[in-house]
């Protein structure tokens, strides 16, 4: 929802302000608001103004804005608009389940509208803190939100209670402080999710008691997981930061989020981010529930990383080496010459790489000399006639190059492929087996000049060894 909010306020040359909404203190903490700074940077969505860089609408934190809250709370109870509500929970409970038993939906009863000041002292003798409800009048027509995806959208007031808007210790509740800050914060424009769809009659009553106008409202469909459910941790509902962690890259997930409700051209798929900015048309987003599709989100990143790999490797080594430290693969400083082997796996790999956590899955070998023979693997290409031979013989020819690399391993296999009078792959199969424990991965002389002489010797030892130990053959 916040990068529509940037598209359209880029595409409008507009100002992308950043508040934070972290009245429920429960839910908001500073490492919660750090990481959403941290989150927004890394993605690209950058503003104008915010906490952390101030502006001439702050402060951006709701709690700093406690005064301008009391205030309008003020104001509004002046005005007649609002009311103390001194209703205890258990007291609104029994009308819950009042409404509950006589199968309606509940809506408050209103039993604090009018309270004489008798009536109001007794309950402030008894200790009682109230809150602070709106008080809904009878407008005899149906409320119409002209929201700019949806177009007109009608609510019936009568389907209103006296909501509150200020909680019995002084807190504003959503629906309040998000009118009071939208209309002193001069927003134009609230792009949020279907959700929030049933708040906006709620907010345009609120904005009718204070005779403001309200800003611009769209409401995007509400992402669904593979379930074809609200989006749930089964299903894709990650933080950021855990995609981030996985490999994947900022332009993939932003172009990403854009195709999930907008379809600017449906022959493509890959957008500069400024193109995106460039064609961004609101009204051009679309109405249904988009699925998640993380297949699609890795395949989007694999272009990308591609792309990368012949434009700016450096980028990608960056991705790898996070995923390569998040395993305890490479540990303490991150030299330059650790980096130019990581780079060397990467052009390795190639296509294998569409995330960076792919260089765990296709090429953890090249990190570790704790080499794991996958069963079938060893069954079919360790256990087989003469693969002790072979492997003595590949090893002996190995150890006296002076230096391996891609041509000198090719050498040494299709030597000792000639002077066995075998094909070549009866040698790489069961090497690339005792190099990496699979069957499957990178050319095998690319390989070979990657580990380099004396990692080749040990593993293929390791392997005679195995060999040796199931009772193989010699």
């Amino acid at each position: 929802m916040a990068f529509f909010n940037w598209m359209f306020a880029r595409s409008q040359r507009g100002t992308f302000i950043l508040r934070i909404e972290d009245t429920d203190r429960t839910r908001s903490t500073e490492e919660y608001e750090r990481t959403i700074l941290e989150d927004f940077r890394w993605l690209g969505v950058d503003w104008e103004e915010g906490p952390d860089v101030g502006g001439p609408v702050g402060p951006y934190r709701q709690t700093e804005r406690s005064h301008m809250y009391r205030q309008y709370a003020q104001e509004l109870l002046q005005r007649g608009a609002a009311y103390h509500c001194y209703c205890t929970p258990e007291e609104l409970e029994t009308e819950r389940k009042a409404a509950q038993a006589q199968h309606r939906p509940y809506r408050y009863s209103g039993r604090c509208r009018s309270l004489s000041d008798e009536q109001r002292d007794r309950f402030l003798a008894e200790g009682r803190k109230p809150t602070i409800r709106l008080r809904i009048h009878d407008y005899g027509e149906k409320i119409i939100v002209r929201d700019l995806i949806r177009g007109p959208v009608e609510f019936d007031p009568e389907h209103l209670d006296d909501y509150i808007i200020v909680r019995s210790d002084g807190s504003p509740l959503y629906n309040f402080a998000n009118v009071i800050d939208d209309h002193l914060m001069a927003i134009t424009h609230v792009i949020r999710g279907s959700e929030h769809l049933s708040n906006t009659p709620k907010q345009w009553v609120m904005y009718r008691a204070l005779e403001w106008e309200p800003p611009a409202f769209a409401h995007l469909p509400l992402i669904l997981g593979g379930d074809r459910k609200k989006l749930s941790k089964r299903f894709a509902d990650t933080a950021v930061r855990d995609y981030r962690r996985e490999g994947y890259l900022p332009e993939a997930l932003r172009n990403f989020f854009a195709l999930m409700v907008w379809h600017p051209d449906p022959e493509r798929e890959v957008y500069a981010l400024d193109e995106l900015v460039t064609r961004f048309r609101l009204e051009e987003l679309g109405k249904s529930s988009p699925i998640f599709d993380v297949a699609k989100l890795t395949w989007l990143n694999g272009l990308y990383m591609r792309e990368l790999i012949q434009r700016d490797p450096q980028r990608v080594v960056d991705v790898c080496v996070e995923s390569l430290k998040a395993a305890s693969l490479l540990d303490g400083e991150i030299t330059p010459a650790t980096r130019a082997y990581v780079a060397s796996v990467i052009r390795v790999l190639g296509d294998r790489l569409k995330v960076g956590r792919d260089i765990l899955a296709y090429g953890r070998f090249f990190f570790t000399d704790d080499i794991v023979y996958e069963p079938e693997a060893a069954a079919q290409f360790l256990d087989g006639p003469a693969t002790g031979s072979i492997l003595t013989a590949l090893r002996e020819r190995v150890a006296k190059v002076p230096q391996l690399n891609r041509e000198t391993a090719e050498e040494a296999v299709r030597g000792l492929s000639a002077d066995l009078g075998i094909h070549s792959r009866q040698i790489i199969h069961p090497v690339r087996v005792a190099l990496t424990g699979k069957t499957v991965g990178p050319g095998l002389f690319e390989l070979m000049g990657l580990l380099g002489k004396d990692r080749v010797v040990s593993r293929l030892d390791r392997a005679l060894a195995w060999i040796q130990r199931s009772g193989g053959s010699s």
